[in-house]
Formats: C-alpha cells, sequence, structure tokens
C-alpha cells in the first residue's frame, strides 16, 4: 500500500503556561479550537462583514484554507463533496481536569496534514496572541511556553521565541513493523468517535464500516492538502475488510455537550469510546489504521473526536 508515499503529516506538543486561573471544561477540545478560530479569523481577515464563500482573497487566504477549506477552482475530483476535512487536529489532554492555578501547566497535540505544515507559524502566533486575550469561562490568560516535535525536538521556545525546524514529519515505516503478524487486534477509541451511515450514528463499528470510514477521510486529506490521489483498489480492501469480524466488544455511548458560538446553541456531539477487538488478516490494512491513530476518523476530528489508539493483541 503506498498511503504513506503520498501522504504527509507532523505532531507537535504544546505546552501553555496559566498566567491565571484558568476555568476550563472537562473536554477542552472544542475550547481549545474555538478560541483558536476565533482568534485567527481576527489575525487574517479583513472584511469580517462576509464569509469566506464572497471573499475575493480567499484562494490566497490562510484563514480561509485551515478553517473554511472549500476546493480549488482547478478541482477536477471530488468536486461535489459535502464537508472536506480540514487539515488540522487538536488533541485536548484526555484528563478531565477543570481548573489550573497560576504557573501550572496544561499540555495539548495538534497535528497538521501536508500542505498545512507549512501553516504552523500562524498557530504559533495565533495561541500567543490567545493567551493575551483568555480562555475558558473566565478567559484566563496563559503564555505559549514551548512546543515539541514528535520526536521530542524542541522547535519553539518563549525565552528565545523562535520557530526553528518545525518541518519534521512522521516516519511511519519506523512504527508499522511493530505491528506485524497480527492474528487479533483491538483498538481503543479513547474520545467519541462519530461514523454515520446514511445519517445514522453507528454503535458497534464493523472492521468494514471502520475502513470505509478511514478511505473515506484519507482520499479528501490527500486529494486537498497532500495534493495526491490515493491510488487503492477501495471495491478490493472493503471485500476483504468485510471477512474480519468481532471478537469483543466493549464500547459504550458516551454523549457530550458542547456551545457553539457560531449557531448560537448547546449542540451534542455524542460517540461511542472504548475497547474493541477483531480477528482476521490485518496485514493490507495496517498501514490504514496506522495512520488512523493520528488522523482521528469519523466526525468533528478538529477538535479531537475520534481519537483511537491500536493496542496489540498475541
Amino acid at each position: 500500500m503506498d498511503i504513506f508515499k503520498v501522504f504527509n503529516l507532523s505532531k507537535y506538543k504544546f505546552l501553555l503556561k496559566a498566567k491565571e486561573d484558568l476555568i476550563l471544561p472537562p473536554y477542552k477540545g472544542s475550547t481549545l479550537r474555538g478560541g483558536f478560530g476565533i482568534t485567527f479569523r481576527k489575525i487574517c481577515c479583513f472584511n469580517k462583514k462576509n464569509g469566506c464563500s464572497d471573499c475575493s482573497l480567499k484562494e490566497k487566504c490562510a484563514y480561509a484554507y485551515i478553517f473554511e477549506t472549500s476546493p480549488q477552482k482547478n478541482s477536477q475530483k471530488l468536486r461535489n463533496i459535502r464537508e472536506i476535512p480540514r487539515p488540522f487536529i487538536i488533541e485536548p489532554p484526555l484528563e478531565t481536569k477543570t481548573n489550573y492555578k497560576k504557573d501550572e501547566s496544561l499540555e495539548f497535540n495538534l497535528i497538521l496534514i501536508g500542505k498545512a505544515i507549512e501553516y504552523l507559524p500562524y498557530f504559533v502566533f495565533t495561541f500567543k496572541e490567545l493567551g493575551n486575550i483568555g480562555l475558558g469561562k473566565n478567559r484566563g490568560k496563559f503564555e505559549l511556553d514551548r512546543i515539541c516535535d514528535f520526536k521530542k525536538n524542541k522547535v519553539y521556545d518563549k525565552e528565545d521565541d523562535i520557530l526553528r525546524n518545525f518541518d519534521s514529519r512522521i516516519n511511519f515505516e519506523e512504527i508499522i513493523n511493530y505491528y506485524s503478524n497480527l492474528d487479533s487486534l483491538s483498538l481503543n477509541f479513547l474520545t467519541p468517535t462519530r461514523i454515520k451511515i446514511k445519517n445514522d450514528l453507528i454503535v458497534k463499528p464493523e472492521f468494514h464500516i471502520l475502513i470505509r470510514a478511514l478511505l473515506h477521510r484519507f482520499s479528501a486529506l490527500s486529494y486537498f492538502h497532500c495534493q495526491a490521489e490515493l491510488k487503492l483498489d477501495y471495491n478490493l480492501l472493503i471485500s476483504q475488510a468485510e471477512r474480519i469480524r468481532i471478537k469483543e466488544d466493549n464500547l459504550k455511548w458516551l454523549d457530550w455537550e458542547r456551545y457553539s458560538s457560531r449557531q448560537n446553541t448547546r449542540m451534542k456531539f455524542g460517540g461511542f469510546v472504548g475497547r474493541i477487538t477483531y480477528e482476521g488478516n490485518f496485514k493490507e490494512f495496517l498501514p490504514l489504521l496506522l495512520l488512523g491513530q493520528f488522523t482521528h476518523i469519523g466526525k468533528n476530528c478538529t477538535f479531537g473526536l475520534g481519537k483511537y489508539e491500536i493496542l496489540k493483541e498475541g
């Protein structure tokens, strides 16, 4: 499978330090993404009265590309896709702590896909500015202390305020060998995972449903953000995936609610969490599953939903 030849991404750990008390919700993904989005738009947008779709600069605007991704005029394929996945994912801490005292730290991960890796300076500047504005219920202020890449190399430090060597893309070939020769495989879904089939949310995902969701997500991410079309036999992969069965199911449904400032209402984002084990021949699917650990799966991935980890079995 040549997916790693065309698909590239980077992962960074951001460490924030509270300058005053922060009051945050138990799940912080939407708060981090929402604060980032509002501040990013204020920085980039010159015409805030109109939406991105009506803006004459949307083809060149960093905010429009990152937050309101739309097909380029010359796109030949996937022009009718209703929701183009954004090229970033904010992974909040899994801890449910809600109060951070002055000088306490808060960590989260930022994943950038394809072309979006070049935009890391925008994320850095925006989170620095968000720190001055404040975050959470009490608009508590913070500072961006440092950023490290996937290999724990420091790419930013507040002491010198310099961003360096940040184009460090993950080498998946170094990782995948660990997962070879599996007879059974467990996935642990860490945040609510929302997969829809014909507008119905899936409660217990058959293996082929996961593969369909990953293929759909990767195809769009690769085409719009990595400037490459995946050369995969989709029908064959799905047919093979249908032979793999659920061995053990320990999933549960978790409802989670967030406030949408754009729609001025509270919205429910439930999804399944927990562990599920499959049995069968996984060789052809390991690249997809491995990559999915970084890209997440399903709906609302930008604020951290659909995060899972592979647990090696046997």
